[in-house]
This record gives C-alpha cells, sequence and structure tokens, in this order.
C-alpha cells in the first residue's frame, strides 16, 4: 500500500471522512491483511489512528514535495 490514499466514499463516516481527502497511512500489517487502511481521521480521537475498509480510499503516489508538505501538516 502507498504512504497516503485519498477517499472515496464517506457514506457511513461523514463526521469522521472527507470525501476527496488525502490520508497519510499508519503502518498496521495487520489492519492491511483484513482489507483495513489505518488513518488519523478527522475526528482525531484516535492517536493511532482508526481503522476503515480499505474499499473507502484509493492509493495514490505524490510528489517527494508534496508528501513532506502532508508529513509536516500531520505532524505539527
Amino acid at each position: 500500500m502507498s504512504d497516503f490514499v485519498i477517499c472515496i466514499n464517506n457514506e457511513d463516516n461523514l463526521a469522521s471522512l472527507i470525501l476527496g481527502k488525502v490520508y497519510p497511512v499508519l503502518p498496521d500489517m495487520d489492519a492491511a491483511a483484513h482489507k483495513m487502511v489505518r488513518i488519523i481521521d478527522e475526528d482525531q480521537s484516535e492517536s493511532d489512528g482508526y481503522l476503515y475498509e480499505a474499499s473507502m480510499f484509493v492509493n495514490i503516489e505524490l510528489p517527494e514535495m508534496v508528501k513532506r508538505v502532508l508529513e509536516h501538516r500531520t505532524n505539527a
């Protein structure tokens, strides 16, 4: 899985996910094995991220400069 995903389905999570928003993926091999993805959502109540079905997102590759900006935003 890539380092970033874009949300393509937030039907059951309108308050937690923004359709079309790019989210960094947190490493979680167990989640990936169960077709899940761990991200920090809009709620941000879980510092270790929250699990969502991977089908709600599409993997994307970003230029290195964009990755650095998004990672800085996430760590701020």
